[in-house]
């Protein structure tokens, strides 16, 4: 039986390589599109362009990995319906259920996957990809180098350690200085509120003046300060919410939470990507019961035809469970996992289905 798992589960997995073939370059190049309307605006150039096409390219994976599940599960039981395994397989006496275990084991393996790149790999990627594209097309003369902000003035410097999550300025520190080019004052916080007129609520905050015989020095657990860079340009340096990592959401969403700014939008993003593997195992094993219902009546063909017409239903519903969550002040929790476990249950009523027929 061992054998036979395996050889379902790599069946599944060249699936899900076929699917991904088919649907990255499309969805690439839909993105390159979207790029070139930029090409020309300060300095982004077509070169720039590509790059930032091909960084975005892993993250339309992790999007897509349900996707990817479904399609690259039909081709890969398709394809063992065609061959007439999967009659083999039944008249072996294997029941639908025990077919679906290494299928469901390959989409597993595909989301953890999926998940784990998406914490380590993609969302750095896209990230830095957004930054690079943002500061080429505004030409902006701020410095933006990883995750650290700096920001010159005539007379002023401001340095953000981290934009934690993409939005929250953690260790900033702002430097003053004199006509004579001496430094004048020096600012620390260990964080900052950003308002949107552009003000800056500066918290835990250290402050020293110098002046020409004697240094002061005081401590302020609160300090209002109008940024030099304007709330705009910092919104351009702002990440999606899509381009944030499970754990940065979750690291924002306390921030907000702590700071009493809504977060619902920040949570349900969280709770989504939390599902996908739910959603994901949904999408495999409905593609068992799909294939073995379809038999030799349909082609590959159709079937790749239909499963893409249920697999953009399911994404939409997903999409707008989140959306009307946010617009509805729903449960994150309940927008997050419900419809894809909803689906998970569906399918594996769909597995117990007494009409199934082998290939």
């Amino acid at each position: 039986m061992r054998t036979i798992d395996r050889y379902i589960a790599a069946t599944v997995g060249i699936g899900f390589l076929a699917a991904a073939a088919m649907l990255l370059p499309l969805f690439g190049f839909l993105d390159l599109i979207a790029e070139l309307d930029d090409v020309g605006e300060g300095s982004y150039k077509l070169s720039q362009a590509l790059l930032v096409t091909m960084m975005l390219l892993p993250r339309r994976a992790v999007e897509l990995g349900p996707f990817i599940a479904l399609l690259g599960g039909i081709v890969g039981m398709g394809q063992l319906s065609v061959n007439s395994e999967l009659t083999a397989m039944r008249a072996a006496g294997l029941t639908v259920t025990r077919i679906a275990m290494p299928a469901l084991g390959a989409g597993l393996a595909l989301a953890l996957g999926l998940a784990a790149a998406d914490q380590y790999v993609v969302s750095p990627m896209q990230q830095k990809a957004l930054q690079q594209r943002k500061q080429a097309v505004s030409g902006m003369q701020d410095q933006l180098s990883g995750n650290v902000l700096w920001v010159r003035t005539d007379r002023q410097i401001l340095r953000v350690g981290e934009l934690r999550a993409g939005r929250v300025p953690v260790d900033v520190e702002v430097f003053t200085f004199a006509e004579d080019d001496s430094l004048q004052e020096y600012i620390h916080a260990a964080r900052a509120d950003v308002s949107k007129s552009g003000g800056w609520l500066l918290y835990d905050v250290q402050i020293k003046h110098w002046t020409d015989k004697t240094t002061i020095a005081e401590h302020m657990d609160q300090m209002n300060w109008q940024s030099i860079i304007s709330a705009k340009r910092l919104d351009e340096l702002v990440l999606p919410t899509t381009s944030l990592s499970p754990r940065q959401l979750y690291r924002y969403v306390n921030d907000l939470h702590r700071m009493g700014q809504p977060a619902a939008a920040y949570e349900v993003a969280l709770w989504q990507k939390i599902g996908a593997p739910i959603l994901t195992a949904a999408m495999i094993l409905l593609a068992v019961p799909f294939t073995l219902s379809s038999g030799r009546d349909l082609a590959l063909g159709g079937r790749l035809i239909l499963g893409a017409a249920s697999g953009l239903a399911v994404y939409l519903a997903n999409q707008v469970a989140g959306a009307t969550a946010v617009l509805f002040e729903l449960s994150p929790p309940l927008a997050g996992v419900l419809p894809a476990t909803v689906m998970l249950v569906l399918t594996l009523l769909l597995l117990r289905r007494p009409d199934l027929r082998p290939g």
